[in-house]
């Protein structure tokens, strides 16, 4: 390695992209290559960047599969940013594989890395808690650290474990601090702000409540028979049944109705217009409404009863037990895709429908309606299309985002 190829890596492990790029910015050799591509990367300029491992990655010989390898995982992260979420995980994994059998512990930890923060993204928490396991914390360098530190945090952030998510952002506010990296400082720094904001908000007769993520894990996991309408489920405390309703609309929207009008009754054409989306009810309906009715009483006859009144249907919960509706905190059938748009990156409809777990055309109808509204922006065009939100200040989109809870 040369002189300027050795002062242009360590300016860009100090974060120093443009002094990278003042000692190789006219060198087309491999080496010069793969560094103008992070530095790229490091700029924001990720089509440049890719471009530029790729060919770095072209341009070293067979014999140079560890820098190949190296290059792979660079353009993994890269694809990471730009939220290029479909693309085969095979060509990672096999330069993790090479980077192990050469001794490069810290860019195999690194592609690991990327690995768990790309599960995390699409809300596959049980494989990134798994991924994330085999990461040795203490040999990493203190910027990968602070990075897996983040990861360890939002994954116990999703899963409501709140304590050990505190103390994942103290360790890694730590080794931020001693990597010297003001994007990582800022990163760390916003991911502490998640506690204190916001998080959902409890409804009752004549107002609501917002909670953070405290006291919503402290009420999944209380006696109360909370319906929750962030994950769409309901259950009662965190050891105990959770039935999930997220692929139930109709029947999540019968117990919601039921649970904001609880202790009190709903009338038959309240339901039907809750759950059929009609003011117009007549005979199927009716009908249909019994049909539901009965279909979710079978679901959670662990947790509660549903009676019939003399104008509807009642929610009763076992034991005496109270009904608490938390919501999210912004409304709307596109919360979700709202979720995660806010977190500033620009992604593709097909990489949002991955995440989502729905079809494009569904994520293009929402995606058209926010854009109507005002609250998302598109840019380029065709294929190299992407859609952008400014960040929804004032509370966490944490419980809005695609995962499961622990207890489903």
């Amino acid at each position: 390695m040369d002189s300027l190829i050795a002062a242009s890596a360590r300016a860009l492990a100090a974060g120093d992209a443009l002094g990278a790029l003042k000692r190789v910015a006219l060198r087309d050799d491999p080496p010069a290559l793969a560094l103008r591509g992070i530095a790229m990367a490091q700029l924001g300029e990720h089509p440049r960047a890719r471009e530029l491992l790729r060919r770095a990655a072209r341009g070293f010989g067979a014999h140079e599969e560890l820098s190949r390898a190296r290059c792979v995982v660079a353009e993994a992260e890269v694809a990471l940013a730009v939220r290029d979420l479909g693309s085969s995980p095979r060509a990672l994994t096999a330069a993790l594989v090479t980077l192990e059998a050469h001794g490069d512990h810290a860019n195999a930890l690194q592609a690991r890395l990327i690995a768990a923060r790309k599960l995390l993204l699409l809300g596959r928490l049980d494989e990134a808690e798994a991924t994330l396991t085999q990461l040795d914390g203490h040999s990493l360098p203190p910027s990968l650290a602070a990075v897996a530190e983040l990861a360890v945090a939002e994954l116990a952030l999703r899963s409501l474990r709140i304590e050990p998510a505190r103390a994942a952002l103290a360790r890694a506010h730590e080794v931020a601090g001693r990597a010297r990296v003001p994007a990582l400082l800022a990163e760390v720094a916003e991911a502490l702000t998640a506690l204190e904001r916001p998080a959902a908000r409890r409804l009752f007769a004549g107002g609501e409540q917002t909670l953070r993520l405290d006291e919503v894990a402290a009420l999944l996991a209380s006696d109360a028979l909370v319906v929750d309408a962030c994950r769409r489920g309901l259950g009662v405390g965190a050891d105990n049944a959770w039935q999930p309703l997220a692929r139930r609309p109709v029947l999540f929207s019968l117990v919601r109705a039921l649970a904001e009008a609880w202790p009190g009754d709903v009338d038959r054409e309240a339901l039907i217009a809750a759950a059929f989306n009609t003011r117009h009810p007549d005979e199927t309906h009716r009908a249909r409404l019994r049909v539901e009715i009965g279909r979710l009483r079978a679901l959670v006859t662990e947790l509660a009863q549903i009676e019939a009144t003399a104008h509807g249907f009642v929610l009763k919960p076992l034991a005496e037990r109270t009904v608490v509706l938390l919501a999210p905190p912004i409304d709307g059938e596109q919360a979700s895709l709202a979720a995660l748009l806010a977190d500033g990156a620009a992604w593709s409809t097909s990489a949002l429908a991955l995440a989502l777990g729905d079809s494009q055309r569904t994520v293009q109808r929402a995606l058209a309606e926010l854009e109507a509204a005002g609250r998302v922006r598109s840019i380029g065009r065709a294929r190299t299309q992407r859609w952008l939100s400014p960040p929804l200040a004032g509370f966490t989109t944490i419980l809005l985002l695609p995962a499961s809870l622990q207890m489903e």
